[in-house]
């Protein structure tokens, strides 16, 4: 009996001093951003926030039978001093994966894309060049589960990411795969590049058209956008690097949107309104999604319990990503407020 309790005093010493030892190696501002006590109120948190060191916050909130709201903090434009406005387009970067994969269940529908084809029978010409492509599926790619490797972790890229994202699919090429088709999961935005050049030639133009006429325009998503340049630099959110002054606002990042069409969009993923007869019971994806590009990290997600979508921006990112764990942190203590007001 002595030596049991001894052994359990000596276990509980041993954690302890693990997790003292843990706490060294993390940032003290996601400590304290973690264990401060919680605000009553949304505009309280995102006041919190922007005193941790973000430079510009959006969030809005639309809960079922209540008005949307929309909460905001720090700056749009840190240089001009203009406040973060709610209405500001801003770069959702992988949250475009959603779309992309609605697009793509659209036209499995129609019979134009199958799931169960490979990525060898759609790109032939990558069939060397991509290991394991005639056993990859669509779904594989389009649930990270190829193995395909993801072109932003080669280091190459970063030389010249502006540069190097116009052929972005060659930093990924013969290459390793990380694991065998369907036997592991590994996030790599490879894989969407590959399902976005598929449903291009399946459909003789550019796939966005084709998101634009499902998905857009169904849902009356006027500020959405494919491309910068669609778009006044002016209605942009800008977006900060730490540690630089530069505003990376005028960066070519993909789709941008307010936070107000994204939450529309994510409502209609999770309640199926996005979809057609038969289209949901085949969607292979998830209903909420990060993305974070230089400058630009955002969230989007629903929470069945509160029947509420919840999206965030934050126009700060950093190399160590430690700003990313700091916005989870906020989201989820957004969503603890929203629970705990209900």
């Amino acid at each position: 009996m002595i030596k049991n309790k001894k052994a359990k005093w000596i276990t509980r010493v041993v954690l302890l001093v693990g997790t003292v030892i843990s706490l060294f190696y993390v940032p003290w501002i996601l400590v304290k951003a973690w264990i401060l006590p919680l605000p009553d109120t949304i505009q309280e948190q995102v006041d919190e926030a922007i005193g941790h060191g973000f430079d510009g916050m959006i969030v809005y909130v639309d809960q079922a039978g209540k008005p949307p709201e929309f909460y905001t903090g720090g700056w749009k434009d840190r240089q001009k001093r203009i406040p973060a406005d709610p209405n500001s387009l801003f770069k959702i970067a992988s949250i475009s994966k959603l779309y992309a994969a609605v697009a793509a269940t659209k036209l499995v529908k129609e019979n134009r894309l199958s799931f169960d084809k490979t990525l060898a029978e759609y790109l032939p010409e990558l069939k060397d060049r991509i290991e394991n492509s005639e056993e990859i599926t669509l779904k594989m790619m389009i649930q990270h589960r190829s193995g395909i490797p993801n072109f932003t972790d080669n280091p190459a890229y970063w030389n010249n990411e502006e540069e190097n994202s116009k052929d972005a699919l060659e930093f990924a090429l013969d290459l390793p795969a990380k694991f065998k088709p369907d036997k592991g999961y590994g996030y790599s935005n490879t894989n969407y590049l590959l399902l976005r050049r598929i449903m291009d030639d399946v459909l003789g133009y550019n796939h966005n058209e084709y998101i634009k006429e499902k998905i857009l325009v169904p849902l009356g998503l006027k500020n959405t956008f494919f491309s910068i340049t669609e778009v006044d630099l002016d209605d942009v959110m800008s977006g900060y690097y730490v540690g630089y002054e530069e505003d990376f606002k005028a960066n070519e990042y993909g789709m941008l949107a307010t936070a107000e069409d994204v939450g529309d969009f994510i409502r209609a993923l999770n309640d199926g309104s996005v979809f057609d007869e038969g289209e949901q019971e085949i969607y292979p994806y998830e209903y909420n999604h990060g993305g974070l590009v230089v400058g630009y990290q955002s969230l989007a997600e629903y929470h069945k319990d509160i029947d509420g979508v919840v999206v965030q921006f934050i126009n700060t990112t950093d190399f160590n990503g430690y700003e990313w764990n700091l916005s989870e942190i906020t989201i989820n203590r957004i969503v603890k407020i929203i629970r705990k007001n209900n």
